[in-house]
């Protein structure tokens, strides 16, 4: 019987639904500064782009404007704050994970949130015992999308990376699951970003909600 894939999982906007804290951070920034909250929907796409996206939507501005480094330290210290205020398991995600746990099947979490941000979420939300690995944006010298992450990832989980699919909302991690030599499985639940559509980031394969995953698996 061939072995199952191990499943990594990006984690904002696969696995959690950080949004509302991400967007709440950047507003409690901008009401500090005089300007009214964004919109929901406007900040939501960017969360994936980490506090580079949501500092650039919430005051427009990018990398090397006199403003930004300012902006980006304000922005990542009131996210630290709120950091499990609202943030949770997408809720069709819960069953994903204790089907593959339910069957001994070990998966990880790569992402490019730093350590500093990733070690209490996922142990605030009981993923840290659950999962294999845990790699995050200062783990290894490169971030997504170069591939080192994946490749660390796999390394630790024991399995050579072919053996590996990453499932993620971005088309960094599409590129650096290529780069990696896994399956790269698209999630249309998540953030998405502002860039090229979902069907054209050349995924193997695009789902439109968690459950697909274990069909894809075989395993529904």
């Amino acid at each position: 019987m061939t072995p199952k894939p191990v499943l990594l999982f990006d984690l904002d906007g696969t696995l959690i639904d950080s949004a509302p804290d991400l967007a709440g951070a950047a507003n409690d920034l901008r009401a500090a500064h005089g300007l009214p909250p964004l919109p929901f929907a406007a900040l939501r796409p960017m969360v994936g782009s980490g506090a580079r996206g949501m500092v650039g939507v919430a005051f427009g501005v990018a990398p090397g404007d006199d403003r930004f480094d300012d902006l980006k330290d304000a922005f990542l210290a009131r996210y630290a704050e709120r950091l499990l205020q609202c943030t949770r398991v997408f809720e069709a995600m819960q069953p994903v994970l204790d089907r593959l746990d339910a069957l001994g099947l070990p998966w990880g979490i790569v992402t490019n949130k730093a350590t500093r941000f990733t070690a209490p979420l996922v142990d605030g939300l009981g993923l840290a015992r659950r999962a294999q690995v845990v790699i995050a944006g200062d783990t290894t010298p490169h971030a997504k999308p170069h591939p080192a992450p994946l490749l660390e990832a796999a390394r630790r989980a024991g399995v050579p990376p072919g053996r590996c699919a990453y499932v993620g909302d971005d088309l960094r991690d599409m590129v650096a699951g290529r780069a990696a030599g896994m399956a790269t499985l698209a999630a249309a639940w998540g953030y998405l970003g502002q860039g090229d559509p979902i069907e054209a980031w050349g995924a193997d394969h695009v789902l439109s909600a968690p459950d697909q995953l274990l069909q894809w698996l075989e395993l529904a």
